[in-house]
Order: structure tokens, then C-alpha cells, then sequence
């Protein structure tokens, strides 16, 4: 197994004020881990204009699969906190990272 970070590009449509934003990041947690902290990667970075992106660390046997599961422990997360896809709808993850033998 590799362990990718995965970046997952966002728009929140409607609000998603501090407590929203900090619950987000409470839950996706456990997958921004060692590889994400020594790279200095932010779990969770939204800008003014509703823009968000989640870097996500995920263990997979390939890259399809890490950007999969990315994207759907990220869907996952916003739909326990009512963000509907209309609400907040993901675009293509990417690869930012990988820590594996090859």
C-alpha cells in the first residue's frame, strides 16, 4: 500500500461559518497525518470567495483508488454536517503527495 495526499477542490454555496469549518476539520482528522505535517500541509484551507480545498492523507493500492476514497471521506464528512453536493459540490481531486516504495 502507498499513502497519498489527495487534494479535493470545493465550493461552499452557502455559508459555512467557524463552527462549520472547524467540525469539517474535526472529523477528516485522522487522515491528515505524519506525511501531511511534515510537508506543512493544511488539513483544510477556505477563501473568502466560498473556495475551499481538503488535503486528505489515504492509504490505497493506487492513485484511482486514493482520489476515490478521498473524495468520498470528504463528501461524506460535509453531508454529517447538512452540506448537500448542491451545497458544497467537490471538484477533481489530485495528487499532492506520496510516501510509498515503488
Amino acid at each position: 500500500m502507498t499513502t497519498y495526499v489527495i487534494t479535493v477542490p470545493g465550493t461552499f454555496l452557502r455559508d459555512a461559518d467557524d463552527a462549520a469549518r472547524s467540525e469539517l476539520a474535526r472529523s477528516l482528522a485522522s487522515h491528515h497525518t505524519d506525511l501531511s505535517e511534515t510537508e506543512d500541509v493544511e488539513l483544510l484551507t477556505v477563501h473568502e470567495d466560498g473556495t475551499f480545498s481538503v488535503r486528505l492523507e489515504v492509504e490505497a493500492p493506487d492513485r484511482a483508488t486514493a482520489e476515490n476514497d478521498a473524495v468520498r471521506l470528504t463528501a461524506g464528512a460535509l453531508e454529517e454536517l447538512g452540506f448537500s453536493e448542491k451545497d458544497a459540490p467537490l471538484g477533481p481531486p489530485a495528487v499532492t503527495g506520496v510516501d510509498g516504495q515503488f
